[in-house]
């Protein structure tokens, strides 16, 4: 995808709930790189949280959260988006 030199990559960090390994923070790292418009991705796995660089929208980086089975919110948001937090299967 083509982008304006004029479009500014801007950083979204999140809040991970469900997040219990190395396995996890490697499938979110990939789903979260697989958003269009993100350019870079840094998942922490001690503090819960991932940092992503680029034009993706937050709505979109927590719905592929979300979707792998995790939850996900913006860092000082007050919604809830960890419904996923206790559901995860097959990890660990």
């Amino acid at each position: 995808m083509d982008r304006n030199p004029s479009d500014k990559a801007s950083g979204v960090a999140l809040a991970i709930s469900g997040m219990v390994c190395g396995g996890c923070a490697n499938t979110i790292m990939r789903v979260l790189s697989r958003v269009p418009g993100v350019t870079d991705t840094n998942v922490d796995l001690c503090n819960g949280r991932a940092t992503v660089i680029g034009n993706a929208h937050a709505e979109d980086l927590i719905a592929a959260v979300q979707a792998a089975g995790y939850g996900a919110r913006p860092i000082g948001s007050t919604t809830e988006g960890e419904r996923h937090e206790h559901g995860r299967s097959g990890c660990c």
